[in-house]
């Protein structure tokens, strides 16, 4: 669904099931995957990636050339940048043009979430299942499974799948509250536990 007061560029391409909803601008050569929503007054530029089923909230802006994999969400007014040194002018006065700069973007891993009215200041990679706190400025990667807050945003705790936040139950060792789901920190990398069966388990130790 595309509401009449979106702008989409028609070079765009938009999955199956995407929502585009008022005063939104989808730029040229924007790719957005199946199960999208683009909320009221967000804006997509050139050439951005979006997978299926991300949620880019009300008047979020999302700059070329950010990439969003599976299930990233955008909070409101949140900011993914792409201009490492921004200027209006070059040093001789005359007004930049859009071949006098070169963007880089934000790289968003599944599941990741920005808060609103953060700031990812790229070339910045934010990890999988990773959360960026309401009101962080994000200046550098982030890993996979963190919780980054504060400017400029520092890790404050880890968090799993569902997001929220882990509790540690053993040296390395944390869990979810909310799922149960287990994990395993090491030299201040976090992964998910993988867990085998019963029957896996009497047939390794036969």
């Amino acid at each position: 669904m595309i509401v009449d007061s979106a702008e989409v560029d028609p070079t765009a391409r938009i999955g199956d099931g995407t929502s585009i909803w008022q005063l939104a601008q989808v730029r040229e050569s924007a790719v957005l995957g199946e199960g999208c929503i683009i909320g009221r007054g967000a804006y997509i530029g050139s050439g951005v990636q979006l997978g299926n089923n991300c949620k880019v909230q009300n008047y979020a802006l999302v700059y070329e050339p950010a990439h969003l994999e599976d299930g990233v969400f955008i909070g409101p007014a949140a900011v993914l940048t792409n201009d490492v040194y921004p200027r209006a002018i070059n040093p001789d006065g005359t007004r930049k043009s859009g071949t006098d700069w070169e963007p880089v973007g934000v790289t968003l891993r599944t599941g990741a979430s920005v808060g609103a009215r953060a700031v990812c200041v790229a070339p910045v990679t934010i990890g999988a299942w990773a959360t960026v706190a309401a009101g962080a400025v994000v200046t550098k990667d982030v890993p996979d499974f963190a919780l980054v807050a504060g400017v400029p945003a520092r890790r404050i705790a880890w968090v799993g799948k569902a997001g929220v936040p882990l509790t540690e139950d053993g040296p390395g060792e944390w869990a979810c509250p909310a799922t149960h789901a287990r994990y395993r920190e090491n030299d201040g990398v976090l992964t998910a536990v993988e867990h085998t069966s019963a029957v896996e388990n009497n047939e390794e130790t036969r």
